[in-house]
């Protein structure tokens, strides 16, 4: 496919359909890697997609213990009052 570089203010850039939008699942942001004289536009994922399911696997699985106590021997409390 071949398509315009375009003037965008100062700089220059590229417009993508919102076809190819949709078929990619592009929304905000995408990753751009340089790579082999080439360059890689990859759609970016909600970072914290998909967390809730994970997490009731894990308590299902009883793998959701504490990997370190959440309060240490030599915590003084004191001084947060």
């Amino acid at each position: 496919m071949e398509t315009s570089i375009i003037k965008i203010g100062n700089s220059k850039g590229l417009r993508l359909s919102k076809t190819i939008l949709e078929k990619y699942h592009i929304k905000d942001k995408v990753e751009l890697i340089l790579e082999k004289e080439q360059i890689i536009l990859r759609p970016i994922e909600s970072p914290r997609k998909n967390w809730e399911d994970k997490f009731k696997e894990m308590a299902d699985n009883k793998d959701d213990e504490l990997l370190m106590n959440d309060v240490f021997e030599d915590e003084n409390f004191d001084e947060w009052n």
